[in-house]
């Protein structure tokens, strides 16, 4: 029988059949249906927890033709009345087809298994639904998210002035971070001994520029865009050979800044690319935006488990930063979203700060009452910072980071499976847990067929649902791309993958009808 069969001992709604229309009050949580509420969420619990408990491949291989239709066929003008039907229902449009990155062949993007005290915090922060605006909607929230984040702060470093809030994601909080730094730039530039008298903002604009490697995150180029200042705003900094930013070209560039009368605004440098996992040399950096009054801004929403890890040391510099972002759900284990920005200074976050009369009103924040919309450039905002919270009280920091540096080992010892084995060529050496590398046939063949044969193994590997891989592009020749997040993840899941990539570009190569580009 489903869990949710009215039972005696249900106070909520008594006598309703599952098949039929309940009044529509019947629905919302309060005290006279938490009995209600208690089975429908068992049974959907135990619904994800025996697929996940069964499933055997990260992904069906469904295509968008096979599953459209199914989605399609629903109508939503009909409710189905009955929880334990809708169920059954997202059975066939959802979780039979979804991608489970929990499985160990899920290598493809920045999407980690979730740790189960993440989950517990998700079911209460849905069920309670604070808002995380105001004091008067969130009361104890408030503080936990705040107590968060001055741990944060402290694990990089930033000192005692830190501040900071929790975001979406990582994108958001690099854009959070430039138009603090837009401000605070144009700030300086207007009231600097020496200003033109008059000067206005629309004269210094469109002279800030944003320095940052040429392997940085593309969001970095959208934050300009959605700032006014255009994506050509955003100076491209050459990397080396590891795929990080080279601070000889960075020193040119902001030299030329100086000379052709530009602002460097801010510096971006990356802790964890995302093709790459590449850590740019962030003291040689920090020295420069001194140097060059920059603002330095570290995008650590890949690197950020670093902070919890035995390789800390790979972040010495970020506690120079002016602003940090941190990613919780790619190297913390938690479920999407858990995003921070962090910043050095807490009064720059001014810059985000409006009055609202009936938010928060100026007097609130002179009565030192905490509005957290008074530091976002969100309003209403979920209570993420739970799921990390109950992690560290349940978990512990030092587990979380055991985690990170599993991964981090295992694509170590994968790094050197490619690099041996004369099916594949791979980029870079490892500084975290990504590995770019392609398919080479024997013959070596063209750089267009190298190129086709990738792409058609990637897919093909898709389709098949035994795995999956991302793909990338590095200096404009296609490449396969393994994220290494799972620590469940072991060297043999890689093999077999390595193994079925090769029987696919194989498979590919023989029904060419040149005969020398037979594979290995």
């Amino acid at each position: 029988m489903s869990l949710l069969a009215p039972s005696a001992e249900d106070p909520s709604p008594a006598g309703i059949s599952p098949t039929e229309p309940a009044d529509s009050r019947a629905h919302l949580l309060n005290n006279a249906t938490a009995a209600r509420y208690r089975a429908a969420v068992t049974e959907s619990v135990a619904r994800v927890s025996a697929r996940i408990a069964a499933t055997d491949r990260p992904f069906t291989g469904i295509s968008v033709e096979g599953l459209t239709p199914t989605v399609a066929a629903v109508d939503l003008e009909a409710p189905l009345h009955d929880p334990a039907a809708a169920l059954d229902e997202l059975e066939e449009v959802y979780l039979r087809d979804a991608v489970y990155f929990h499985h160990p062949r899920y290598l493809a993007h920045l999407n980690c298994p979730v740790v189960i005290p993440a989950l517990v915090g998700e079911a209460v922060l849905a069920a309670v639904n604070s808002s995380l605006d105001t004091w008067d909607q969130s009361a104890g929230g408030t503080l936990i998210e705040r107590r968060l984040i001055d741990w944060t702060a402290g694990r990089a470093g930033l000192g005692e002035h830190a501040d900071g809030i929790f975001t979406s994601g990582g994108s958001q909080s690099n854009l959070q971070a430039m138009l603090l730094a837009r401000d605070e730039a144009c700030r300086r530039e207007l009231t600097r001994d020496g200003a033109p008298a008059g000067a206005r903002l629309t004269d210094v604009l469109p002279r800030l520029r944003i320095l940052t490697s040429e392997c940085s995150h593309f969001s970095i180029r959208k934050s300009a865009t959605l700032l006014g200042m255009g994506a050509e705003a955003v100076i491209s900094v050459p990397a080396d050979e590891h795929r990080r930013m080279r601070t000889d070209d960075l020193t040119d560039e902001l030299a030329r800044c100086h000379r052709d009368g530009l602002i460097p605004m801010a510096v971006v440098a990356t802790a964890g690319t995302t093709d790459f996992g590449s850590i740019d040399p962030l003291p040689e950096i920090a020295d420069l935006c001194v140097r060059y009054g920059a603002w330095m801004h570290v995008d650590a929403a890949y690197g950020c488990g670093l902070l919890v890890s035995r390789r800390r040391e790979l972040l010495d510099g970020i506690e120079r930063a002016d602003s940090v972002t941190v990613d919780y759900h790619k190297s913390f284990f938690q479920p999407v979203s858990s995003s921070a920005v962090l910043v050095r200074d807490r009064s720059t976050l001014r810059h985000v700060t409006y009055h609202a009369d009936y938010l928060n009103p100026r007097r609130m924040a002179e009565r030192r009452i905490p509005n957290q919309v008074d530091k976002s450039i969100q309003t209403t905002r979920r209570f993420d910072a739970l799921k990390l919270w109950l992690t560290l009280r349940i978990m512990g920091a030092g587990a979380l980071g055991e985690l990170f540096d599993e991964v981090i080992d295992r694509a170590a010892d994968a790094w050197k499976l490619l690099h041996d084995d004369p099916r594949f060529e791979v980029v870079v050496e490892p500084q975290l847990s990504t590995l770019v590398f392609r398919y080479v046939p024997a013959t070596g063949p063209d750089p267009d067929v190298i190129d086709q044969v990738n792409l058609h193994a990637r897919d093909a590997l898709f389709a098949s649902g035994d795995a999956i891989v991302a793909g990338t592009k590095v200096d404009g020749r296609h490449y396969l791309k393994f994220t290494l997040l799972n620590p469940e993840t072991t060297l043999e899941d890689i093999a077999t993958v390595l193994d079925l990539i090769a029987e696919h570009a194989g498979s590919y190569l023989a029904e060419r009808p040149e005969p020398a580009l037979s594979a290995r």
